[in-house]
């Protein structure tokens, strides 16, 4: 056993020192020796350790991914283009932070993951997903030699990075594939989403650490202090962190970035800023989204010329027409393309856009290239005509300020992206019900409004080309499952302008219930933390339509009538904002969450500024800290259990102090 541990300990240095530092101190044939006995000697013991280097090895394929509920949600970054948007993040963090620090690091192209940590043992790892919940690849990342199989660290810890295959990586790999790969970016995700973990190892992967996710023990570190830690630990971050503490720091710190990334090994697309101090990013707190408190700073896409062939124009949910040019196939950012947007028929006239045309193309942010401009035109070149009517239905269009419409809210398009929209996981979450779903509905069964689902019958169905007994069954048992649904779904689900998921959650804390929404000013509704003028206005003429009243009507009648699931002015914990943290063991989080919702209080994921209670149970960790350094009151399970069952309420001078010192923070929410 001794010489198991001097072998695994000598084997972890070297390896470190090879795969991490990038400065190897012994022949690769050193390292083998030393490997080979290490693997008898577990042979003969019937025993490895947890950070043996031996488990770093694929084993036999898995027949698919287990999901993984992380612990704290991964969140996306928002973006910036221009330096002009990038001062307005800076604006906004100003108004909150007093002289804020930044830092400034690469952003890399791959794919990202969390690693956990038990009691200092590496236990899982997975791909971040929806943020909420991913994959567990966890078989497919040992066979990656980039981060520790064990950490100097006693609790629970979710440690974030990015897996990429450096560019010669790549290379080496295509001289000899069946297969070349076309880009790093798509072969490091393919490697770690593969179910095979022995394509894993054969691409060569790394992952480059920038995050820890999740403490349960300990304070909330800043972004140097993660990165130290990281560093400490083994895992392989990369060479370059800028601190900075003015806006001209920053740039000077992209520019640097602007410059070398072409000369660097892995795929990188822009520079991640972000707000060092965690205290006040802990107040600035975040969106559905994003963190409020960094930007992604995305660098110019890659260009390319190619040849417009034809332009044809799309019509969407609102009726709104989009002209979308069909392109000679070229290859841009890693993907073959053969369709390019423009915003409407006023940008196709700015850019000069003629079909038989060259055109320069751009495809940035992982959506569908724009043209940029026309480059050069050509004998036979042919100017696009403005539509006069629709391209589906034959109604006259009309036009409303920049864009062109189709009046007509039966038309085919419209009307699939509207089911659609209505039935997507984020709204009705009716599965099965897509826009191919919705085509074949509409054409077979005369589908034109979204309550026209809740009146199909299995013989309606069995009509309908590739519905059988089990199609039709799971289908109407979804359509029916969806009218138990939430107010903030229902909201998001009709389809407003201007009203995304946060906008429909806002608003279904406002409003009981759709009656009491459709009677809102335009007065009220602006005096909403969210909603502006414009997005007030199409609320309001969204309900003043006859069309839409009767279809709500419609909707109400089958059944679907949700009611507003936070009271907000009555019960215990009546104008609470509320943190759970650590394990309870009378219900799980959701329960409780819910609970809590239903007696007044408003859940929140993190302890921010306008936190006035924490509700600690077992095992509390940074959360708990962070709320004792704010002074916020702390309840436990017991007592929570005596608020819930009618022994006491939230309300305290300690509770108002906190409510008050919330008050006074409302502009940094």
């Amino acid at each position: 056993m001794d010489r198991m541990r001097e072998l695994i300990d000598t084997l972890n240095r070297w390896a470190y020192e090879y795969y991490v530092l990038d400065n190897p101190s012994v022949e690769d044939r050193e390292y083998d020796r030393l490997y080979d006995e290490l693997v008898q000697l577990e042979q003969d013991a019937g025993y490895r350790e947890p950070d043996s280097p031996t488990r770093r090895v694929g084993g036999e394929p898995l027949k698919n991914f287990v999901k993984h509920q992380h612990i704290n949600r991964l969140y996306s970054l928002d973006k910036a283009v221009t330096y002009d948007e990038l001062d307005a993040f800076f604006t906004r963090i100003g108004k909150i932070v007093p002289e804020p620090e930044y830092t400034v690091e690469y952003k890399f192209d791959g794919l990202t993951m969390c690693l956990t940590y038990e009691n200092g043992i590496f236990v899982r790892a997975t791909t971040r997903g929806n943020g909420v919940e991913g994959e567990d690849v966890t078989r497919q990342c040992l066979t990656i030699k980039t981060f520790p199989l064990t950490i100097d660290y006693p609790g629970t810890i979710e440690v974030q990075g990015e897996a990429v295959i450096p560019l010669s990586t790549l290379a080496r790999y295509n001289e000899t594939a069946k297969e070349p790969l076309k880009n790093a970016r798509n072969a490091a995700a393919g490697a770690i989403r593969n179910l095979d973990p022995k394509v894993t190892a054969e691409r060569h992967p790394e992952i480059l650490f920038y995050n820890i996710n999740y403490l349960s023990e300990g304070e909330v570190m800043s972004q140097t202090e993660q990165m130290d830690f990281l560093k400490a630990n083994g895992f392989k971050v990369y060479p370059f962190l800028r601190v900075c503490r003015t806006p001209d720091d920053v740039k000077g710190a992209i520019e640097e970035i602007e410059v070398q990334r072409r000369k660097i090994d892995i795929l990188t697309d822009g520079a991640v800023v972000k707000l060092n101090n965690a205290e006040y990013r802990g107040r600035i707190g975040y969106t559905d989204k994003f963190p409020k408190w960094a930007v992604a700073y995305k660098f110019e896409a890659e260009e390319v010329e190619t040849t417009v062939r034809d332009v044809i124009w799309q019509v969407g949910r609102t009726g709104k027409l989009t002209p979308l040019a069909i392109v000679d196939p070229v290859d841009l950012a890693g993907a073959t393309v053969q369709r390019a947007t423009l915003n409407n028929y006023g940008d196709l006239q700015k850019k000069d856009i003629k079909v038989g045309s060259k055109v320069l193309i751009r495809r940035s942010n992982e959506v569908i290239p724009e043209i940029l401009r026309a480059t050069e035109h050509v004998e036979g070149s042919i100017d696009v005509k403005k539509p006069t009517e629709c391209p589906y239905c034959g109604s006259p269009v009309y036009e409303n300020g920049a864009n062109i419409f189709c009046p007509n809210k039966y038309c085919r398009p419209r009307v699939i992206q509207k089911v659609a929209h209505f039935a997507s996981k984020g709204a009705m979450n009716i599965d099965g019900v897509s826009e191919m779903t919705a085509a074949s509905f509409y054409d077979c069964l005369g589908l034109r409004e979204c309550s026209d689902l809740y009146t199909y019958t299995p013989m309606d169905l069995l009509c309908v080309d590739g519905f059988k007994d089990k199609k039709i069954f799971n289908t109407l048992s979804a359509i029916e499952n969806s009218k138990n649904t939430t107010l903030d779904r229902f909201i998001y689900a009709l389809g407003i302008g201007g009203i995304g998921k946060v906008g429909a959650r806002d608003l279904s804390r406002a409003f009981a219930d759709m009656d009491a929404l459709s009677k809102a000013t335009a007065e009220q509704l602006v005096s909403m933390e969210n909603i502006g003028d414009i997005t007030a206005s199409q609320i309001v003429s969204w309900f003043a339509s006859e069309d839409n009243k009767a279809e709500l009507a419609r909707l109400k009648a089958a059944g679907i009538d949700p009611k507003r699931t936070v009271k907000v002015t009555a019960g215990a914990f009546s104008g609470q904002y509320v943190v759970i943290t650590g394990t309870l063991t009378s219900y799980k989080r959701s329960e409780a969450q819910k609970l809590i919702e239903s007696m007044g209080g408003e859940c929140q994921s993190a302890v921010t500024g306008k936190t006035t209670l924490v509700i600690a149970g077992e095992a509390a960790g940074s959360k708990l800290a962070k709320a004792k350094a704010l002074g916020l009151r702390i309840i436990d399970e017991a007592e929570f259990l005596s608020i819930i069952n009618g022994g006491d309420s939230t309300d305290s001078d300690g509770a108002d102090d906190a409510a008050d010192e919330a008050a006074e923070d409302t502009d940094m929410e």
